[in-house]
């Protein structure tokens, strides 16, 4: 008896394997950026050149509590002036030497049918500057699946949300002559995602 439900249960652990999706970042047609306000008056953009993450799904199209692996490398930051850039990476900001990854995994991704048939909540943690904090982020899904002219089966997302760079202990900022300060403390994120299809 004690095998026969061994057998099931293995059997019923290889099924559920067996029925999930895998998929990868495909890092070339993909972007993983941000915008800050700077002096109170205009945006300033970045992004992270060098990254890598990892989905496991239910389907094709099923991304309900789909479980989301990411990995950036902090020294990749990028915001098209390189003072600036060195200045991301000290220890005033993400002090990169000492805290070369920002990672986030997933914890749940439940639908959200008020902002689109595609649309998701989507929760985990995410690590940055040796600290991991919870964060929901809306990631909105593609209308289908598509297949490339090598046969390849590609999905996508677009990925916004807002996080306290203070909560992950980045606190430099510099005071206004006018009042203010040089940086805002909140960054939003613009996450556009290119999945490839395990074969």
């Amino acid at each position: 008896m004690k095998k026969l439900i061994l057998s099931a249960s293995v059997a019923l652990l290889s099924l559920a394997a067996y029925s999930q999706t895998n998929w990868k970042v495909d890092p070339s047609h993909s972007k993983l950026g941000f915008s800050v306000t700077h002096m109170m008056v205009s945006d300033v953009e970045g992004k992270f050149k060098v990254y890598e993450g990892t989905v496991s799904s239910k389907t094709d199209i099923d991304f309900t509590d789909a479980s989301i692996n990411f990995s950036a490398d902090a020294a990749s930051i990028n915001t098209d002036d390189e003072k600036r850039d060195g200045h991301l990476k000290s220890a005033d900001f993400f002090d990169v030497e000492k805290y070369p990854k920002i990672t986030f995994k997933s914890t749940s991704m439940k639908p959200n049918v008020k902002k689109g048939k595609t649309a998701y909540d989507l929760t985990g943690e995410l690590t940055m500057h040796g600290v991991t904090k919870k964060v929901t982020l809306t990631a909105i899904g593609a209308s289908k699946t598509v297949k490339d002219p090598y046969g390849n089966t590609k999905y996508g997302f677009r990925v916004n949300g807002e996080i306290n760079r203070k909560d992950f202990g980045l606190n430099w900022n510099a005071a206004l002559e006018a009042g203010g300060v040089a940086v805002s403390d909140e960054v939003k994120l613009n996450i556009n995602i290119e999945l490839n299809k395990a074969k």
